[in-house]
């Protein structure tokens, strides 16, 4: 006996309907498929393969059904091909992270480098001309308002705030920074 025909009386019936199926119904259920998904051959191609995987499963119903197999094939691939279409529509499209990382980020580092040159150069002003300028300046209070609090006339107030700013600009310059 020869090795062929050793295999083919070994297969199963379920093997050849699936055999049969297959050679009839695959070519003509690709090309109504690929309609179905615009094309898309990696596509069309599952759905082919899991339309068959379902008639495997079916196989006893599918042999002593009349007549031609082919109706339930396109059927089942039909609603294979909703299914995944509505399954693609229920979740959100993925996006591909890449260009993400193109978009620069705010950089944080030179906001806490300015931060620290200017509490640097704060800390070089005398203790009147520190707190005026505080006083005025990060916590915007007029000049009027800046007196009361400090205990000084408005006029000290704003020589002082004057001197201070002058002060800052030339220790500021001597850290290399400008404008």
């Amino acid at each position: 006996m020869r090795k062929d025909a050793a295999v083919a009386d070994r297969t199963s019936p379920d093997e050849d309907l699936m055999r049969a199926l297959y050679e009839e119904h695959a070519g003509p259920l690709l090309a109504f498929v690929l309609r179905l998904v615009d094309g898309d051959r990696q596509r069309a191609e599952d759905v082919v393969q899991e339309t068959l995987l379902r008639a495997w499963r079916n196989a006893g119903r599918l042999r002593g059904a009349p007549g031609s197999v082919r109706p339930w094939l396109v059927t089942v691939a039909r609603r294979i091909v909703i299914d995944n279409h509505r399954s693609r529509q229920a979740r959100p499209r993925e996006v591909d992270p890449g260009p993400l990382e193109l978009i620069p980020a705010a950089d944080e580092i030179d906001r806490a480098l300015r931060l620290m040159t200017i509490s640097d150069a704060l800390g070089d002003l005398t203790e009147a001309h520190r707190e005026a300028l505080i006083e005025t300046y990060f916590r915007g209070r007029t000049v009027s308002e800046a007196a009361e609090v400090l205990g000084v006339p408005a006029g000290t107030v704003r020589s002082r705030v004057f001197y201070a700013l002058r002060s800052m600009k030339l220790s500021l310059e001597e850290r290399g920074v400008t404008a």
